[in-house]
């Protein structure tokens, strides 16, 4: 698969509805990985903010008028003890299960690097759930390292 086969564009305000879909894909996902989410329904994004910003880019991958995959890299101020001061964050990466095992993710990767590239930003950044394999996988066939392990303690539970 090429992003020939597969072209990458930036979505537009009037994509909103079929991101939010694509939000709750995510949502439904991710839910089995982390039970402090509330209940539905819920939103991890201000996708139209994005949409908007200078410094953000969301990117779809359409497929007969249907958008099949979405992500998005913005740029963020890093740590003040971090070398680069800032560096992009990757996010909202969903492809349409459908659609998965044809490399759309690697597509949209590599088209959302080359964004932050063109702006200088060399430190690329992205989280995703521990025990959330087949994405670790994709992000590691990306070229991406484990960085950080993020751990948490609720002494309710």
């Amino acid at each position: 698969m090429s992003d020939r086969d597969y072209p990458v564009r930036s979505a537009t305000l009037d994509d909103l509805p079929a991101l939010k879909e694509c939000e709750q894909g995510i949502i439904a996902a991710e839910r089995p990985y982390d039970h402090t989410l509330k209940p539905d329904p819920i939103s991890y994004y201000d996708l139209g903010e994005r949409v908007r910003s200078e410094d953000a880019e969301v990117a779809v991958i359409e497929l007969d008028g249907t958008i099949i995959a979405t992500g998005y890299a913005e740029k963020r101020a890093s740590k003040p003890y971090i070398a680069s001061d800032y560096h992009a964050f990757l996010g909202f990466m969903f492809v349409h299960p459908d659609h998965r095992g044809k490399g759309l993710n690697r597509i949209l990767t590599d088209y959302l690097l080359d964004w932050a590239r063109m702006r200088g930003l060399t430190e690329i950044r992205l989280t995703v759930y521990s025990g959330n394999d087949p994405a670790i996988r994709a992000y590691e066939k990306a070229g991406f390292k484990p960085y950080i392990t993020e751990m948490r303690l609720n002494l309710d539970e």
